[in-house]
């Protein structure tokens, strides 16, 4: 009789730099919980080798690759098919290998925003006014998935304020959206300011005035650190009635992820808590999916 285990199905984040990526406790976690035979690693790839790479590790029999910064345009290029959400998204950071081999290019990072913003946080959205700081890949995946809430605005405000104007016409048809630069935001008070810039990695805060700060406003940091980034220590100094870090939007856009490869949403409130746990000994602030690896 054999008595031989099948292997277990393989998946990896790919990006560079990656080794201090979480990705691989949080889908170990996933895969306990769920009872999924499956082990996930992670490919450091610069963008020289990001085809190479991707394409051996698929080849060699992986099910599929979470992407991450800065290969998610280049894995647009790479897939056979993008889902509508990946498609809007105009990025892909979850590959999956098809039953026919051709490969399928999802984004599941809008989802995990909308998830931890409504579900975990308890945020209703819907005629609310939302600035969002930075105009890169990070706000690109999430603007749809936002405007689908329906909000009364979203301004797009970026450094550079050609960047911020391409951006708000791609998404012009799905709702009603503004760009701006940092230096020419409205000075009144928005409901909800998320910030997809990576100022936070580098210990300084988005040059945008106090005024956008309301008594009622809530600011979310798309990076995540175990204590205050910059700009929640900034957003609370402004007097915002709450501040989030992106803990939340990493945990959901990879059981996001977890579904789309195997069938099946895990739970995420454990993992959130050991992960916040786990926290504790990060020694700097570390990037949302987002924003960076």
């Amino acid at each position: 009789m054999n008595s031989s285990v099948a292997a277990p199905d393989r998946y990896a984040l790919i990006g560079h730099p990656v080794s201090h990526s979480w990705s691989p406790f949080i889908h170990g976690m996933f895969a306990r919980a769920t009872l999924q035979h499956m082990q996930y690693r992670l490919i450091d790839a610069d963008a020289e080798r990001f085809r190479a790479a991707a394409l051996e590790f698929l080849v060699q029999g992986g099910r599929g690759l979470n992407v991450t910064i800065p290969h998610k345009q280049a894995a647009a290029e790479l897939v056979n098919e993008m889902t509508p959400r990946a498609l809007i998204a105009g990025a892909v950071n979850t590959i999956s290998v098809m039953p026919d081999g051709e490969l399928r290019g999802d984004n599941t990072d809008g989802i995990g925003l909308i998830i931890d913003l409504t579900e975990n946080l308890k945020l209703a959205l819907e005629g609310k006014r939302i600035l969002i700081l930075g105009a890169g890949g990070a706000t690109r995946g999430v603007l749809g998935p936002l405007l689908a809430l329906k909000p009364a605005l979203v301004a797009i405000a970026n450094r550079t304020l050609e960047r911020a104007t391409q951006l708000a016409a791609t998404f012009s048809g799905r709702g009603a959206i503004i760009a701006c630069g940092f230096d020419s935001i409205e000075p009144a008070p928005f409901d909800l300011i998320v910030n997809a810039t990576a100022a936070s990695l580098e210990g300084a805060v988005p040059s945008i005035p106090g005024a956008v700060i309301g008594p009622d406003s809530v600011c979310y940091d798309m990076a995540y650190a175990p204590g205050e980034t910059p700009f929640t220590h900034w957003a609370a100094a402004h007097g915002a009635h709450a501040n989030h870090k992106g803990w939340g939007m990493l945990v959901e856009q990879a059981a996001e992820a977890f579904l789309v490869w195997r069938g099946v949403r895990p739970q995420t409130r454990h993992v959130l808590e050991l992960l916040a746990a786990k926290g504790r000994e990060l020694p700097r602030v570390t990037p949302a999916p987002g924003t960076s690896p």
